[in-house]
């Protein structure tokens, strides 16, 4: 009885990622990687003569002196060279950390410190920004530049590519490395305070992997063609590498060229089936496509978007327009990253429908989902009740890496700060940041649906909207927003487009039009930019209705 009680499976076979490079060189050799180039062309490698490489980089890591644990930083674009990091370093027992490369100068120093990164590689274009940072960095011995361009005054700098052909080919021999042993390290992109390091594991990144998988989350299998946009120096690019790996995808990365023209271009040329960015990338492209007609974009069946609210119309546009399917995410580097996905049952395209793929979608399998008022009462799920999303699962944070944050982790449950509600279908409505709701006269102000709202207009490019001190409402919503070239649309229009959308006392009285809506490192609206401008007055084109 004991013996059936403990089963016949190989329980203890390890999640790790020596599984998913096994799966490279063996079931997948016939899927390829497209790496654009500067000229315009692509570059081409299968998955065989990748994995080929991942074994000659694996033996210069350990010529290098790299050894279990230590943690190699990556300044590197979407690239061919930058997934053999991917798979080589944490493979060796090493931890991949990807470094922001858009962070602040001051941030990345202290990323760098803080994390003791031993080596960093590095790609050619990016050396001029990495020199000025180098004589600030208290550990890395080593920097490994990538591409045929100038080492310029790293110190005790090489070359990939010679290190690699020195390395020779053959297979190499690669540790046993432990389920739980840390692989990769991304740090939060810093919107208060320093940034903070997120360590996950070879078993959360095989859970995550096997979820891109899943039907009702992206869906990635062997036919796709995956177009990563979202850059690899956060969050693992959503897990799209490592999910293309493990199904046998082909991979299409764009390098630094993520201007609407070359990734328009991309994908009328290669015809990829998925594609993973933020909304900000969306809406240039949709307007880049509009303008020229002979872009074809409708390869993309299956585009995943987050980041951000995606805007219903977005996706309304796209799909109607160009037969481009776009589905949204939720998720953050906490939770590595993707947690809920918007994929409604097929049907009826009626409202209904658009209700439910304009929200966040659902909690993937294994990701368990509550939401908590103030007084850390659970909020029930009926659609209407609001409390900050709590989340837990195998790939979720427990903590952040030398940083204990004992209010960011509430007995095994992460707090987000997202605060939403959920229906009784389970899908999730997140209404704002908890740092960016909106108290009017004591009720609650939405800028997340008052944005999408705002976006909806043919003539609004982007819009964020922040809140203003009022004397005698305490605060009100001050929409910033940008118009599309040539568009001389009002204020008092937008309130009349927002009457028949918002309740009456959501109605702004102000707006605030602006060139460009800042973003952050990873492209979203940043709202404290607009609220210190603000502060200080120096926010321009205010036009009160």
């Amino acid at each position: 009885m004991t013996d059936m009680l403990h089963g016949l499976m190989q329980d203890d076979f390890p999640l790790t990622l020596n599984h998913i490079r096994r799966r490279v060189r063996s079931s997948n050799f016939g899927a390829e990687v497209v790496t654009l180039m500067p000229d315009g062309s692509v570059e081409r490698s299968t998955h065989a003569q990748v994995a080929e490489r991942i074994d000659r980089l694996a033996r210069v890591l350990a010529e290098l002196g790299i050894e279990q644990g230590d943690r190699v930083g990556t300044f590197a674009w979407n690239n061919q060279r930058h997934l053999e990091l991917y798979f080589a370093i944490p493979c060796s027992g090493a931890v991949l950390h990807t470094l922001n490369i858009r962070l602040f100068n001051e941030q990345l120093t202290y990323i760098v410190n803080h994390a003791e990164d031993k080596a960093i590689f590095v790609d050619d274009s990016l050396v001029p920004l990495l020199e000025k940072l180098a004589p600030s960095f208290s550990t890395v011995e080593r920097y490994v530049v990538m591409g045929g361009g100038d080492t310029g005054t790293l110190p005790n700098a090489l070359r990939y590519e010679d290190l690699l052909e020195a390395a020779g080919p053959g297979d190499f021999d690669y540790p046993e490395v432990d389920e739980r042993q840390a692989a990769a390290l991304c740090y939060t992109s810093g919107t208060t305070g320093n940034p903070k390091g997120v360590l996950y594991s070879h078993r959360s990144i095989s859970l995550h992997s096997s979820g891109t998988l899943m039907t009702d989350s992206t869906a990635l299998s062997r036919d796709d063609r995956v177009l990563a946009v979202v850059p690899m120096f956060h969050a693992n690019a959503w897990g799209l590498p490592y999910g293309a790996a493990l199904a046998g995808a082909d991979l299409i990365l764009p390098d630094r060229f993520l201007g609407a023209e070359p990734l328009a271009n991309l994908i009328t040329a290669e015809r990829p089936t998925l594609m993973g960015c933020v909304p900000t990338i969306f809406a240039d492209l949709l307007r880049y496509a509009d303008a020229h007609p002979e872009v074809d974009l409708s390869s993309l069946t299956n585009a995943a978007c987050g980041g951000s609210a995606v805007p219903r119309q977005l996706m309304k546009d796209f799909e109607e327009r160009h037969h481009v399917r776009i589905f949204q995410a939720w998720g953050m580097t906490e939770t590595s990253p993707v947690a809920t996905y918007s994929r409604p049952m097929e049907g009826e395209q009626d409202d209904a429908y658009w209700d439910d793929r304009a929200k966040q979608g659902r909690p993937l399998p294994w990701v368990e989902l509550r939401l908590v008022d103030d007084d850390g009462t659970e909020v029930p799920w009926d659609g209407l009740s609001t409390g900050e999303i709590e989340v837990r699962g195998p790939w979720i944070a427990a903590g952040y890496f030398r940083e204990p944050d004992d209010e960011k982790f509430d007995s095994g449950w992460l707090r987000t700060g997202d605060i939403a509600a959920v229906d009784e279908k389970g899908f999730v409505q997140i209404t704002d940041r908890a740092k960016d709701v909106i108290k009017s006269g004591g009720e609650w102000i939405s800028s997340v649906e008052l944005e999408n709202e705002l976006m909806s207009h043919p003539d609004v490019v982007e819009a964020a909207v922040i809140a203003k001190p009022d004397e005698r409402w305490a605060e009100r919503p001050l929409c910033c927003v940008v118009l599309a070239n040539g568009a001389g649309t009002t204020a008092d229009q937008l309130v009349d487009h927002l009457r028949d959308r918002v309740a009456k006392w959501w109605l702004p009285d102000e707006f605030a039009f602006v060139e460009e809506i800042p973003k952050t490192s990873v492209g979203k609206f940043d709202k404290k930019v607009l609220r210190g401008r603000l502060a200080e007055g120096t926010l321009d084109g205010r036009v009160q209705v």
